[in-house]
């Protein structure tokens, strides 16, 4: 049984959607401004690449408004580790900076790395670029310093080892002090193969709440659903809890075939009230959304 509930309307963004033709749309980051949701598409081109479209809509549910030119995009001259594609962003939002911090994936031939970039107003970018060389990915900033720090959740891979790390910053420029926060299981497991950070963590009285994906190679495929932990406040490289079953997996016709087979796939989630808003890309192709209640995500997570 998934824990969070798909929308009626699911998918709420497809190709068609869109006002330029294009292969895909998935994985996009999210926020709030000015009283609209905002998402930040990953939108797969004719060549190929991926870019990073804006979209826009008021209920964050349909209307959607998509910008016709990208806010991030591998054209770029003077950002040559973006040659291949920009992909899988995470948003966050940095009271501190009074800024939106973009947390995305760079592709190029040495491989996939992370980089930053930041904005006011999802219409134009200051490019921090890459802070961690490849092969790296799913990369969350958290949305205050913790301890005086910037801390960011990655996923540094070393042959087919893919554990969730934390890394830290005094500037958002330069980052150390790496710590292993969450192994895939191996194994059997519905995570077991490889695991990845999600949406931007959550800070809720319990600790930091993470949803992250989870890999598991079937009949040579890999399956991707998503699961639940608790980070502490104090410190996030310190796992309070971590949730033993997915609390989403693919099961809608529109998740279990597409570009890809048997993919959902988060990179945002607002917490509107009691309610958390999991934006997600479904197998490679479009975007769903589905809904939970805050407390009954936090008593997941704990449940063994």
């Amino acid at each position: 049984m998934d824990l969070f509930e798909r929308h009626p309307q699911n998918p709420i963004l497809t190709v068609e959607d869109l006002p330029f033709p294009a292969i895909a749309v998935y994985n996009p980051g999210v926020a709030e401004m000015d009283g609209e949701v905002v998402l930040l598409l990953r939108v797969e081109g004719e060549d190929g690449r991926s870019r990073l479209y804006v979209a826009r809509s008021r209920d964050g549910i349909g209307g959607w408004q998509v910008a016709p030119t990208p806010l991030l995009a591998p054209e770029d001259p003077e950002s040559p580790y973006e040659e291949l594609g920009c992909e899988d962003p995470r948003v966050t939002y940095v009271e501190e900076l009074g800024e939106y911090v973009i947390a995305y994936v760079v592709v190029s031939s040495p491989g996939p790395g992370v980089a930053l970039a930041r904005t006011r107003d999802f219409r134009a970018v200051q490019r921090i670029e890459m802070v961690l060389s490849p092969p790296n990915k799913n990369a969350a900033l958290f949305p205050r310093r913790i301890n005086g720090e910037w801390v960011m959740l990655h996923r540094p891979a070393s042959g087919d080892v893919a554990h969730i790390w934390t890394v830290r910053s005094k500037d958002l420029v330069y980052w150390g002090h790496p710590h292993m926060v969450l192994p895939e299981r191996g194994g059997t497991w519905w995570d077991g193969a490889r695991v990845g950070a999600g949406a931007v963590p959550i800070e809720t009285a319990q600790g930091w709440l993470i949803i992250y994906h989870g890999v598991k190679v079937v009949a040579g495929t890999p399956n991707y659903r998503l699961g639940l932990a608790l980070l502490d406040l104090s410190d996030p490289a310190k796992v309070v809890a971590r949730c033993r079953h997915p609390a989403f997996s693919p099961n809608a016709p529109y998740e279990r075939v597409g570009n890809g087979v048997n993919i959902v796939f988060t990179c945002g989630a607002l917490l509107r009230g009691d309610e958390v808003w999991m934006y997600y890309g479904a197998a490679d192709t479009c975007i769903g959304l589905a809904k939970a209640k805050l407390d009954d995500l936090l008593e997941f997570a704990h449940r063994a």
